[in-house]
Parts: C-alpha cells; sequence; structure tokens
C-alpha cells in the first residue's frame, strides 16, 4: 500500500460516513436519535475539515514529491466543498444539535417536521456529499489505476461527477421542500359565508 493511499483513505472514509449519515438524519422519527446523530455528524464534519485542512496545508509547506505532496494534489478538488462545509455546513449542523436538545429530555419524543425540514436543507447535506464524492478520484489514483491518463476517461467521469452533484442536489432541495411544507400552518377557511 502506497503511503499517500495511507493518508487519503482516513479522509475519504469519514467524508463518506459523514455523507451516509447527513443522508439519514431526515427520515428519524425520534429526537433523542437526531440528536445523537446530528452529533455524530458534527464530530464527523469537524474532523473532515480538519484532516483535509491538515493534509492541503502539510502540501504546501513541503517540497519535492513526498507522499503528503502527491495526496495534497489529490485532494485540491475538495478543497472547495470542504470550505462550504466549514462555512455554512457545520453551523446549520450545530444549530440543529441545540435544536434536538431542547425536546430530547423526554425519551420518545416524535421529532418535530421542522427539525426534519432543517436535517433535509441541501447545505445540510449536499457538501458533505460532495466531499466525499470528490475524494473518490483521489483514492483512484493513488490505488495506481491513472484513469486521467486515458484520453477517452476525463471527459466521461467529470460529467458522470456532474450529473451526480446535480442528482444530489435536487433530492436534497426536494426533500426539503416536502418536509417544510408540512411545517406550515393549514391555511383557515375564509370568514365569508359561500
Amino acid at each position: 500500500m502506497e503511503s499517500q493511499l495511507t493518508i487519503l483513505l482516513p479522509i475519504a472514509a469519514v467524508w463518506v460516513a459523514a455523507g451516509v449519515l447527513a443522508d439519514s438524519l431526515p427520515r428519524l422519527r425520534n429526537t433523542r436519535a437526531l440528536r445523537r446523530r446530528t452529533g455524530w455528524l458534527l464530530a464527523l464534519a469537524a474532523t473532515g475539515v480538519t484532516l483535509t485542512a491538515a493534509v492541503l496545508a502539510g502540501g504546501l509547506f513541503s517540497a519535492g514529491a513526498a507522499p503528503i505532496d502527491r495526496a495534497a494534489a489529490g485532494l485540491t478538488l475538495t478543497m472547495g466543498p470542504a470550505l462550504v462545509v466549514a462555512a455554512s455546513s457545520v453551523r446549520r449542523i450545530r444549530r440543529l444539535w441545540a435544536g434536538a436538545g431542547a425536546f430530547a429530555s423526554a425519551p420518545g419524543t416524535p421529532a418535530p417536521y421542522g427539525l426534519r425540514a432543517d436535517a433535509a436543507h441541501p447545505l445540510v447535506g449536499l457538501p458533505l456529499q460532495v466531499s466525499a464524492l470528490t475524494t473518490l478520484p483521489a483514492v483512484i489514483a493513488a490505488t495506481g489505476a491513472d484513469l486521467g491518463a486515458e484520453p477517452g476517461v476525463t471527459g466521461p467521469a467529470i460529467t458522470v461527477g456532474a450529473l451526480a452533484v446535480a442528482v444530489i442536489g435536487v433530492r436534497h432541495a426536494l426533500r426539503h421542500s416536502r418536509l417544510a411544507e408540512r411545517t406550515r400552518p393549514a391555511a383557515s377557511p375564509s370568514a365569508r359565508a359561500a
């Protein structure tokens, strides 16, 4: 196993675990489970941002073709989504964790639609899942499969990646709007008699 792969595998594993956990949050119906999983997600997101930033900073300060340089070169695509996670997702996850904590003292309390809609917000799950998706090319390149050298692979790979990001974004937006509609109060009937 190459040493750059040993650097990239834990980072990819953290991002994939965070993406899977973020995808399952809106399906939770119990507030206590929502708070516990949101706490795990907060820890995974902070760990992913920290590990990605550490490898990228290590690549900046290292000279030559060291394994940290090759790992940092592979993670340049992950830098954008990781910045969005640091700037937006961590704050939203922390607010969701605090909101679920207000209801979690009573066992078996059902999760309100407002919390589930916040858990389904596209800025909670989408950046985490895109970060997980962007670590895959670095891991594949570190295993020795140089798919970028093939002339007919790069274009379709970029197209498939862009389509996957678009599908994930639309899925999160539809789920969030469906849950957010349930949080609105029912329309009151007109005072006029028909």
